[in-house]
């Protein structure tokens, strides 16, 4: 396999498309970028505490449910505004953006007891954990 440079000839007129589009109208409040929020999972001597960074939502743009022992927090934003001025031009934007991420519970976590809380844009999820349970010490007698 032969790998090729490409030159670029004509270098104005790629940068002025470029430009524009970057830099242009569509740069106001668009990001090109998608990324999920940072978690922080936190083992606690009776709990674990996960913490998801989300800011700018509001505690009704969550769902966080519990099915077969997986843990899944998700949301959904849709956003839209409109801009007219004296009929030259309309501009209008919509955003939406949505995320969700899954955790496979560990298995002495309480899913009956489990709280959430949103809060100067952390959502905090406290999963308690389940009473330890011993099992008996047993010596056994070899025959």
């Amino acid at each position: 396999m032969t790998l090729v440079r490409r030159r670029n000839y004509f270098p104005t007129v790629s940068n002025l498309f470029d430009n524009f589009f970057k830099d242009g109208f569509l740069s106001d409040n668009v990001s090109d970028e998608f990324t999920l929020p940072a978690i922080n999972v936190n083992e606690k001597e009776n709990s674990y505490q996960i913490e998801v960074a989300v800011p700018g939502l509001k505690k009704e743009d969550f769902n966080v449910e519990v099915n077969e022992n997986i843990l899944t927090v998700s949301s959904e934003k849709k956003a839209e505004t409109e801009q007219k001025e004296e009929g030259r031009y309309t501009r209008r934007e919509f955003h939406y953006s949505t995320f969700s991420r899954s955790f496979t519970l560990p298995k002495n976590v309480d899913a009956e007891k489990i709280e959430a809380n949103y809060s100067e844009g952390i959502l905090s999820i406290h999963l308690p954990k389940l009473g330890e349970v011993k099992q008996p010490t047993k010596n056994i007698t070899i025959k």
